[in-house]
């Protein structure tokens, strides 16, 4: 088995790409290791020393190195062994249907269309980053749209120009 890594804008973040597919179906973050024990690999990734934070993307994993903690090469090595022993032994990605979360299928016309546009739109361009965006809520009044970053945008110095040039495609 051959994965791939990408450098992600986020320097605490990279990306592994294992060739097949991760999470289909949902994108999953796991940032404690308390909820890493939802996920077989996410639980042996806070096992290596420095790992911050784990997000499965479709068809990609990307890893959050403490900013203080060891430096990429030095991480790696070890995460690599992590990704392909859990693929290799065919362990399911998550324990006991753990997953994704549920959303409310009684949006206004304009919570749908926002969606739909993340999804179109912007989803794709933050997947190459290694992360995700979701919808948090939206104050038709105000017009304040609320989003949370996951995985390497959370946090990342480029999320805002992301967000800025999904908008604008």
């Amino acid at each position: 088995m051959f994965i791939q890594t990408e450098p992600t804008p986020n320097p605490n973040v990279l990306k592994f790409l294992p060739g097949r597919d991760v999470s289909p179906d949902a994108a999953l973050e796991y940032r404690t290791i308390d909820a890493a024990t939802a996920s077989p690999l996410a639980e042996a990734l806070f096992q290596l020393e420095g790992v911050d934070g784990v997000f499965f993307g479709a068809d990609y994993v990307s890893v959050t190195r403490q900013a203080q903690g060891p430096d990429w090469t030095e991480m790696k090595p070890a995460i690599l062994a992590a990704v392909m022993d859990h693929f290799v032994s065919g362990q399911p990605l998550t324990r006991d249907g753990a997953g994704a979360e549920t959303h409310a299928e009684d949006d206004s016309e304009i919570v749908a269309e926002i969606k739909a546009l993340l999804d179109s739109r912007i989803r794709p361009a933050v997947a190459q980053d290694g992360g995700d965006i979701l919808f948090d809520s939206f104050d038709e009044e105000t017009g304040v749209l609320s989003l949370r970053m996951r995985g390497a945008c959370s946090g990342c110095p480029s999320s805002s120009a992301t967000l800025k040039a999904g908008w604008s495609r």
